[in-house]
């Protein structure tokens, strides 16, 4: 029976091709234009985000071969742009419960309650595919989720100035409406609204739940050390699984690893840092382990430096895939919905509580937090307010709760001091006002005013 969904294999390590991904559709036949799609991305950006960007696209694929519909036709891939986005905007409507409104020469999408959180994934992976597919010269139209009218309309803004038919004058000249730094995205469809949110892991005892997961589908030493490695540093797995031996041995410290980060082209950029447990399992892993592995069985110091530090079953090196298979395989059984990159949130939030906690003054706070972002190599030094405004949230609810707590004891004391008032006047004898109460002439005086 055919699977319900687009889905891809890996090549079997025995096997040679060209192909080290292959993607099937629901018929069960390999599909080449998303599996040339992954090997062209992966060429340009890491393994893990091309096998991202590659997965946002099977439930579209799928919905475009059951239900998609342009003037009574089933809509394939290849067809015209017009096709291409009537399709899109019928998938965000009916599958990811987006509004959908014109806008000149493009479409605004706004998401709503019921929206998924993929939805820019989604359209980026789209844009970046028909990219790939017009490279690739397998596409003959342009790019259907580009606004070719945008991008004309932004460079005539550029380039002509105030003098009709002439260029524009040197900005010096004062003459010309300055250009805006930031342009309008090149999109057809494009999400307002829409702003990068961090996720916040607040569980300080999620590492040892991955751990324990891990141990129960008898994970390696290398599948151990790596998921350590993830909750410690910080790090993306891609930035530990690629690393070799010299970048262990380039740091001072035995606790330290140097490595690459996303847009720094394998240049190593930054350090991880982690404990000295980690350092006795590292160690342990490749005299051991890996010195099984490897082809000449050696150990760390007679291993050169452009040895990979983590190698598969046949001795190659280890890539992110790999290892992904393991991890997954872990979370499926144990029943935690965890990928891994919740373990670089789930650090970044762990720091920054350590940093309210152990800081004395502001000023050995700001320098504790600039040294996280430096750290974590943030282009953006504002990204990490967005944590704290976590960390603001969480006061608020302790703020909020104590008052909680002053209010029910306050309740509690009153309720005590009513019942004691009604105690004391339920034993006062009744004042039997058949008796006359004799009062002072000059106290009556008094009250008639």
């Amino acid at each position: 029976m055919a699977p319900s969904t687009f889905y891809y294999m890996y090549c079997p390590e025995d096997i040679k091709s060209r192909y080290h991904l292959l993607v099937f559709d629901t018929q069960n036949q390999p599909f080449l234009p998303l599996t040339d799609f992954y090997h062209d991305c992966k060429g340009r950006i890491s393994e893990s985000s091309a096998l991202s960007y590659l997965k946002n696209l099977f439930p579209f694929f799928t919905w475009l071969e059951v239900y998609s519909n342009y003037q009574g036709k089933t809509v394939r891939w290849y067809n015209e742009p017009p096709a291409i986005r009537v399709a899109v905007e019928d998938y965000l409507i009916d599958e990811m419960a987006c509004k959908v409104r014109e806008k000149d020469s493009f479409r605004f999408i706004n998401r709503t309650v019921k929206s998924p959180n993929t939805v820019n994934r989604f359209l980026s992976s789209l844009k970046s595919f028909y990219t790939s597919m017009n490279r690739l010269k397998q596409y003959r139209y342009p790019n259907p989720l580009i606004d070719t009218h945008s991008v004309v309309h932004e460079y005539k803004s550029q380039t002509e100035g105030v003098r009709t038919g002439k260029p524009r004058m040197p900005n010096v000249a004062g003459t010309e409406e300055p250009i805006p730094h930031r342009r309008l995205t090149d999109s057809y469809f494009k999400l307002i609204n829409e702003e990068w949110q961090p996720e916040i892991i607040g569980d300080i005892h999620l590492p040892y739940q991955v751990y324990q997961a891990g141990k129960q589908v008898n994970w390696s030493l290398r599948e151990m050390v790596i998921a350590r490695l993830l909750f410690e540093s910080g790090a993306r797995a891609s930035e530990i699984i690629q690393v070799t031996i010299g970048d262990y041995r380039s740091r001072k410290s035995f606790q330290e690893l140097s490595t690459f980060t996303k847009g720094s082209h394998g240049r190593r950029v930054k350090f991880l840092r982690f404990s000295k447990d980690t350092v006795k399992l590292l160690h342990r892993y490749i005299n051991t382990e890996r010195k099984k592995l490897d082809i000449l069985h050696r150990s760390f110091d007679t291993l050169p430096d452009d040895s990979p530090l983590f190698l598969t079953e046949v001795g190659t090196p280890f890539t992110y895939a790999s290892w992904y298979y393991h991890w997954n395989k872990a979370m499926k059984t144990s029943g935690l919905k965890i990928n891994p990159h919740k373990a670089r949130h789930w650090f970044v939030t762990t720091r920054l509580r350590e940093i309210y906690s152990v800081s004395t003054t502001e000023n050995e706070m700001i320098q504790r937090k600039n040294q996280l972002i430096k750290y974590m190599k943030w282009k953006q030094s504002d990204t990490i307010d967005i944590y704290e405004h976590y960390f603001d949230e969480e006061k608020h609810r302790e703020a909020h709760d104590s008052m909680f707590n002053n209010m029910m004891a306050k309740e509690k004391e009153y309720l005590e001091h009513k019942k004691k008032k009604i105690k004391q006047k339920s034993n006062v004898p009744l004042v039997r006002t058949s008796i006359p109460i004799e009062i002072d002439e000059d106290i009556q005086a008094l009250l008639k005013f």
